[in-house]
C-alpha cells in the first residue's frame, strides 16, 4: 500500500484545518525610531519603508498601527546629545522619555517597550560606560539602573535590556522592585550575537563604535551552548521573556533553547535580515510577500513565541488587504 501524506494538501481548507504554525499579530513586535524636533519623518536609507520619526509625526504613525490591529513597539530613542555615559539616556527628559509620554498620554492602551541600552546615547557608540577603551561591566549597570527607572516613570509597559552586561537583568530587576515596580516585566536580549546583520540599524540610530567593535560583549557566532548558558542566567536573574538575536541564521538556537525553557521566547528579525529581502524584491528576484511569509513562519516554527520584525506593519496591510 502507497502511503499517502498528499491527502492532507489536496485544497486551501485542508492544508489550513492540519497547519501546524501560523502568524497572526499577536505574535509580532513593531520597532519604531523617534528623533528630537518636530515635523519629521526621516527616511532610512538602507531600511526601505522604515523611517524616523519626531514626537509629532511618531503619533500619526501609532495612530495608523492600531487602525491595522498592531497594539504595541519596541521604542529606540536616537539624540543629538550625545555623552561619554549617554545622559540622554536617564534624563526625565530626554527623547525616549518624552515620547513615551506622550504616546500614553494619547494612546494609554497601546503598549510601549523601550530599549535599554547606551549605544544610540554615547559620543563613543558602545553599550556601556567605557574606562581603559573597555566596557566597565558593574559600572554601567549602576547607570542602567538609572534608565530604568526614567523609563519606567515615563510610562513604559515593559524594559528590554539589550546591552549583553553581565547582571543586567539581576540590575533592572532589583531597582524595579526596590521602587515597587513589581509588575513592570523585562524581556532580555539574551543571547545577543556579534553579528554582521546590524548594520542598517545603526545607520538608523547612529549607534557604530568609534574604535573597536562589540566582540568583547556580544556573543561569537561560532557558539550554541553558551548561548542557553546566557539565556538560563537571565532567567534565574529574573527574566520574564528571554530573546535570541539576531534570528534568520540562528534558528538552531532558537530550537535549542526553546527546548530547555518555560518562559517566552522572543527572536528579533534584524535590520539586515529585512534589508537583505527588500532589497532582494527591488531587484525583481523574489516575491517579497510569500519570502516574508516564510522567514517569519520559520522562526516561529523553530521555537519563537514573539518576533520583532521590521515586517510587522507590511504584514498587518496585507491581513487587512491594503
Amino acid at each position: 500500500m502507497i502511503k499517502r501524506p498528499l491527502r492532507l494538501r489536496g485544497s486551501n481548507i485542508i492544508r489550513s484545518m492540519v497547519k501546524e504554525n501560523s502568524i497572526t499579530l499577536n505574535d509580532l513586535i513593531y520597532p519604531l525610531f523617534v528623533i528630537e524636533g518636530k515635523n519629521k519623518k526621516n527616511p532610512i536609507n538602507s531600511m526601505p519603508n522604515i523611517y524616523q520619526f519626531s514626537i509629532d509625526k511618531l503619533l500619526f504613525e501609532i495612530d495608523e498601527l492600531i487602525t491595522l490591529g498592531i497594539n504595541n513597539t519596541l521604542l529606540f530613542g536616537i539624540t543629538e546629545n550625545k555623552d561619554k555615559v549617554g545622559s540622554n539616556s536617564f534624563d526625565s527628559n530626554g527623547i525616549i522619555q518624552r515620547a513615551t509620554k506622550e504616546i500614553k498620554k494619547r494612546f494609554p492602551n497601546f503598549y510601549v517597550i523601550t530599549d535599554l541600552c547606551f549605544c544610540e546615547y554615547t559620543d563613543h557608540g558602545h553599550c556601556g560606560i567605557i574606562k581603559n577603551n573597555k566596557i566597565d561591566n558593574d559600572l554601567t549597570l549602576k547607570y542602567l539602573q538609572k534608565q530604568a527607572l526614567s523609563h519606567v516613570h515615563s510610562g513604559s509597559d515593559l524594559l528590554a535590556p539589550s546591552g549583553m552586561l553581565d547582571g543586567m537583568v539581576k540590575a533592572v530587576r532589583e531597582v524595579l522592585d526596590e521602587n515597587q515596580y513589581y509588575n513592570i516585566p523585562i524581556m532580555s536580549y539574551s543571547a545577543k550575537y556579534a553579528s554582521s546583520f546590524y548594520g542598517p540599524f545603526r545607520d538608523a540610530v547612529d549607534s557604530s563604535p568609534k574604535f573597536g567593535d562589540r566582540k568583547n560583549y556580544q556573543m561569537d557566532p561560532a557558539n550554541s551552548t553558551e548561548a542557553l548558558k546566557e539565556v538560563l542566567i537571565d532567567i534565574d536573574e529574573g527574566a520574564d521573556i528571554v530573546m535570541v538575536k539576531p534570528a534568520m541564521s540562528y534558528l538552531d538556537i532558537i530550537y535549542k533553547i526553546k527546548k530547555e525553557i518555560n518562559i517566552p521566547l522572543a527572536t528579533y528579525n534584524v535590520s539586515g535580515e529585512y534589508s537583505m529581502v527588500k532589497a532582494a524584491a527591488e531587484k525583481g528576484w523574489i516575491d517579497e510577500n510569500l519570502v516574508r511569509n516564510e522567514l517569519l513562519i520559520s522562526f516561529k516554527r523553530a521555537g519563537s513565541d514573539i518576533i520583532i520584525s521590521y515586517f510587522t506593519k507590511d504584514y498587518a496591510m496585507d491581513l487587512k488587504n491594503i
